[in-house]
C-alpha cells in the first residue's frame, strides 16, 4: 500500500463525511439564522429560543435523511473492506 492509495481513501472518506453532514449542518444553519432575525426583530433575546428549534430541525432532517446517510456511510465501508486484499496482496 503505497502513499497514493492512503491518500485516495483518505480524501474519499472526507468527501464523504462532507456529503452526510451536509443536510443536517445546512438545516440548522438556516434555522439558526432565521431564529436569530426573528430574535433581533422582536428584541427577545431567550437562549432557549434559539436552540430548541435547532435541536427539532436537525432531528427531523436525521428522521428524512437518516437512512441515506446511512446507506451511503455503509456502501463506503463495504467499499473500503472491500478493497483490503487488493490493497495488502
Amino acid at each position: 500500500m503505497d502513499a497514493t492509495q492512503v491518500f485516495t481513501f483518505g480524501q474519499q472518506g472526507l468527501y464523504l463525511l462532507l456529503i452526510v453532514s451536509a443536510p443536517v449542518l445546512l438545516t440548522v444553519l438556516a434555522v439558526g439564522l432565521l431564529v436569530s432575525v426573528f430574535q433581533a426583530a422582536t428584541q427577545i433575546n431567550e437562549a432557549t429560543l434559539s436552540f430548541v428549534p435547532k435541536i427539532v430541525a436537525a432531528v427531523a432532517v436525521l428522521a428524512i435523511a437518516g437512512p441515506w446517510m446511512l446507506n451511503m456511510l455503509v456502501e463506503y465501508l463495504q467499499r473500503t473492506l472491500q478493497a483490503i486484499p487488493t490493497v495488502v496482496g
